[in-house]
């Protein structure tokens, strides 16, 4: 008996559920066999928005176990089947992915390119809370840069659109690391100050 080509899909995509829930409880090879197995499927059935996003979730999982040139590679890959399909949303998650992937690899101006290309996009779908997280992550890269008044400005905008949208775990986070630009300009007052703001949050939301 041979499946259909709708019943082999859905039954791709039950494996790529299965490896989502072993990513979610970190087991990341068993998440990476899974997902191996859903493309393969996806491939021969030629689903191209399922084979971006069987991708992106590879270069995921490749990014936590630390194989950052593995992730780019799959991210590299998604990101041309969803230019070439014209899915901005997935573009812009990818691209934000690409820019996590440089800053682990200690390639800050390249991340700060590949945020700036994802913050483009936010904007222009009116992704309100991936545009404050892409404004924090643009934080992160130049505090490593050493750059940190660009930091606390980025930081600041990211902030403000978190207490807009009421995303509270961001707008912890936000304050937090505006904390540690303060401490790292000296200010240690301002920096503590922050940093309770913060920590009241992240008591409050448990």
């Amino acid at each position: 008996y041979a499946l259909s080509d709708e019943e082999e899909y859905n039954r791709a995509k039950q494996i790529f559920n299965e490896g989502q829930k072993l990513y979610n409880v970190s087991d990341f090879r068993g998440a990476i066999e899974k997902w191996e197995a859903a493309l393969a499927t996806v491939q021969k059935l030629g689903r191209k928005q399922s084979i971006g996003a069987t991708l992106g979730s590879l270069g995921n999982a490749y990014s936590k176990l630390g194989d950052y040139r593995k992730a780019i590679d799959y991210y590299e890959k998604a990101l041309a089947i969803f230019e070439e399909i014209g899915v901005k949303q997935g573009k812009g998650r990818l691209l934000g992915n690409l820019g996590l992937a440089y800053r682990d690899l200690g390639d800050y101006r390249k991340a700060i390119d590949y945020y700036e290309k994802a913050l483009a996009i936010a904007e222009e779908i009116g992704d309100k809370g991936g545009k404050g997280r892409l404004l924090g992550s643009l934080g992160n890269a130049y505090r490593d840069l050493g750059d940190y008044r660009k930091a606390m400005d980025y930081y600041e905008k990211a902030l403000a659109i978190a207490e807009e949208i009421g995303d509270k775990k961001d707008k912890g986070s936000w304050l937090g690391n505006l904390g540690n630009v303060y401490g790292d300009l000296g200010d240690y007052r301002k920096a503590i100050a922050y940093l309770e703001k913060g920590l009241a949050i992240a008591e409050e939301i448990g």
